[in-house]
């Protein structure tokens, strides 16, 4: 079965249409109303970052009209975000933390022997499986709390405070405060959702430019790319070819209802046992290889889409998508790498015709979806990847400010 991994897109900063620069003011206070100085205060997905004064304010500034989530972090204090839009003016905020209680005795109780195992499954479905994921570092483990559902084989994560993730592969350093994990294995679909802001790391001048070079790649190709492209109406230009996938159903296979009556029919006495080669055990075997064929079969519309027909402009800031059945996107200015197509279970079916171009497939679970000229999606749920997009996650993500270098 392939993997389906939706990968939740944040919510991002709109750059508009207009040239303000608009600033997003405030002042943090605990409960009592004293104020903190030395708060860290963050902007998701970019690498805009501040920390309060001596009187507990801070002023996150050169912003355009948009959609941004704040984020504040302060040793002894439970983590906060608060969404902020701005159109036309500056806006000001007040953060009231929350203490964070140390439960050591809780900690002790949940402790888990299959801790370790878990964690694993979850930093390769978070961190990725890319060759980027093995230079990435989560730094404090210990924040994340593991839980698993054994009836209902499903594994979730959660955290109290910011994840700090090393990506020396790419020289970021992220904070990235997770607001949710799930990985299903009966279906073997991920959901995730979070909020990461990036930090520059140092490094000599050989070593920056090969952040330069894999930060290219990791943009290049990206759905931050895609939907950037496709705000500007460039999208085929810069190497995206889109076509449909249309779902139809299997004619070569019986209902559920025709398959589960005879599979009942034969088992209905297994008490006595059947030999091998007997003919009850022949149908059984047909039966249960007919109840693995698939339900729908996909047929690719080799016919590109046309722009106009996929994406209208409904509000100022923002571009609408809208479309039926499955969008079929192959980046063709780069083919799918070793790491992708041996060992990511993700891998899509291709026409022959066809080289090994990335390949990513977007379901549409909510429509319309509506996203920005810099690549962000509003609805973070809207969407669900198959394919490369499904492979790259958070080892391959770049900051939403992220300027590529100039063509040559």
């Amino acid at each position: 079965m392939r993997h389906l991994t939706l990968c939740f897109i944040f919510l991002l900063l709109s750059s508009g249409l207009y040239a303000q620069n608009l600033a997003i003011t405030g002042v943090v206070k605990d409960k009592k109303g004293v104020e903190l100085p030395g708060a860290g205060v963050y902007l998701s997905n970019y690498k805009n970052a501040t920390s309060t004064n001596a009187e507990g304010k801070f002023t996150l500034g050169n912003l355009k009209p948009g959609n941004y989530d704040v984020l504040v972090q302060m040793i002894g204090y439970l983590p906060y975000t608060k969404n902020v839009v701005l159109s036309d003016k500056s806006t000001s905020i007040q953060v009231i933390l929350q203490e964070n209680p140390i439960q050591l005795d809780e900690v002790v109780i949940r402790t888990d022997p299959n801790r370790e195992k878990y964690l694993q499954v979850f930093k390769e479905f978070f961190i990725g499986k890319t060759p980027n994921a093995e230079k990435c570092k989560i730094l404090n483990p210990a924040v994340l709390r593991v839980d698993y559902d054994k009836e209902r084989k499903i594994l979730t994560v959660k955290s109290d405070d910011f994840l700090i993730i090393e990506n020396k592969a790419l020289g970021y350093k992220l904070r990235y405060m997770l607001q949710f994990f799930e990985y299903n294995y009966n279906t073997r679909i991920v959901y995730y959702s979070g909020l990461p802001n990036f930090e520059e790391m140092k490094g000599s001048k050989g070593t920056r430019n090969r952040w330069v070079q894999k930060r290219e790649t990791a943009y290049y190709g990206s759905t931050q790319h895609f939907f950037k492209s496709l705000y500007a109406g460039t999208s085929k230009g810069e190497g995206f070819m889109l076509h449909k996938l249309i779902k139809i159903p299997n004619s070569q296979r019986p209902s559920d209802a025709i398959i589960n009556a005879e599979i009942t029919k034969l088992t209905k006495n297994r008490n006595v046992v059947i030999r091998i080669n007997t003919p009850t055990n022949d149908s059984l075997r047909y039966w249960m290889k007919i109840r693995e064929m698939p339900k729908e079969i996909s047929t690719l519309n080799r016919q590109e889409i046309l722009l106009d027909t996929l994406v209208k402009q409904q509000y100022r800031d923002l571009k609408t998508l809208r479309f039926k059945d499955q969008l079929y996107v192959i980046y063709t200015k780069e083919r799918e790498s070793t790491a992708y197509s041996n060992m990511s279970g993700h891998a899509v079916s291709r026409p022959l015709d066809i080289p090994n171009y990335q390949i990513s497939i977007v379901n549409m679970l909510q429509s319309p979806v509506h996203f920005y000229e810099h690549g962000g999606v509003y609805e973070p749920k809207s969407l669900l990847f198959e394919g490369f997009w499904a492979f790259e996650k958070i080892a391959d993500m770049v900051p939403m400010d992220y300027v590529p270098l100039p063509k040559k």
